[in-house]
C-alpha cells in the first residue's frame, strides 16, 4: 500500500523547495522516498525526479502545437496526463512495489484545483490502486501581513479542500521570513487557527470603507466560518524540527 503527498500551492509558495527538503529529511530517516514531477513548467528542479511528466508531454510542445498561452498549455498538459494516466501508474509501479514513499510536485496554477477536475481524476485513479495520499497545500506566510491577502488565501484553501476531497493540510511556508515582512495585525496563532474573523473583517472594512465591499467582506467571512475547515500549520523547510512537526500532522 503506497503512501505519499500531493504538494500543491500558488506560484512562489515554495513547492519545489519543500519537495527537495522533505525528500532529504525522509531519506535521512531511512524512509525510501522519490519525487514525481507533475509540473510541465518546472524547469529548475534541485532534485532528481524518478518520474517526470515532461517524458510524456512538455508545456512548450502543447503551446506550439495548439497555439496556446502558458495557462492554456498547462491545462492541456494536465488533461493530457489524465487521459494517459496509465502511463503514470506504470511508471510508479516499480517504486510502489519496492515500498517507496511518493512526493508529487504539482503545478502552481490554482485553477487546476479550483475549477478543473483533471488532478482530482488522477488522484482518484491512484486511490483505486490503493495509494494513500494526503494533500499538502503550501501558502507563502507573507499573505498574513494584509487582511485582504489572507482572506484570498482562506478562500483558495477552502475551495481546494472541497474540490479535491482528500486528506488535506494547509501550510504557511517560509515562516522564518515572516519577521522581515512587518508587524502582523494579530498573533500568529490567530492566522494558524483562523479564529473569529470579525476582527479580520474590521481591518478589511477599515482599508476598504465602501459599503458595497463591506457587505461582500462580511459574506465571505461568514462562508469561511460556516465551513469551519481551514486552519494552517507553519513550516521552515530548513529547520528539521519544523519539518518533523509537520509530518506529525
Amino acid at each position: 500500500m503506497p503512501f505519499g503527498q500531493l504538494v500543491i500551492g500558488p506560484p512562489g509558495s515554495g513547492k519545489t523547495t519543500y519537495c527537495n527538503g522533505m525528500q532529504q529529511f525522509l531519506n535521512a530517516l531511512g524512509r525510501k522516498t522519490i519525487i514525481v514531477n507533475l509540473d510541465p513548467a518546472n524547469d529548475n528542479m534541485p532534485y532528481e525526479c524518478a518520474v517526470n511528466i515532461e517524458d510524456l508531454i512538455t508545456l512548450e510542445d502543447a503551446m506550439d502545437a495548439y497555439q496556446l498561452g502558458p495557462n492554456g498549455g498547462m491545462v492541456y498538459c494536465v488533461e493530457y496526463l489524465e487521459k494517459n494516466v496509465e502511463w503514470l501508474t506504470l511508471k510508479l509501479k516499480p517504486y510502489a512495489d519496492d515500498g517507496y514513499y511518493f512526493i508529487f510536485d504539482c503545478p502552481g496554477q490554482v485553477e487546476l484545483y479550483t475549477h478543473n477536475q483533471s488532478i482530482k481524476s488522477v488522484v482518484r485513479r491512484l486511490e483505486k490502486l490503493n495509494y494513500r495520499l494526503a494533500c499538502v497545500h503550501l501558502v507563502d506566510s507573507s499573505y498574513c501581513t494584509e487582511a485582504s491577502r489572507f482572506i484570498s488565501v482562506l478562500l483558495l484553501s477552502l475551495t481546494t479542500m472541497t474540490m479535491l476531497e482528500m486528506p488535506h493540510i494547509n501550510v504557511l511556508s517560509k515562516i522564518d521570513l515572516l519577521a522581515q515582512m512587518g508587524q502582523l495585525d494579530f498573533s500568529l496563532e490567530y492566522y494558524t487557527s483562523v479564529m473569529d474573523l470579525d476582527y479580520l473583517l474590521f481591518h478589511l472594512n477599515e482599508r476598504e470603507p465602501s459599503e458595497r465591499f463591506g457587505d461582500l467582506n462580511k459574506v465571505i467571512c461568514e462562508l469561511i466560518e460556516d465551513y469551519s475547515l481551514v486552519g494552517f500549520s507553519t513550516l521552515c523547510i530548513t529547520d528539521k524540527h519544523s519539518v518533523a512537526n509537520l509530518l506529525k500532522e
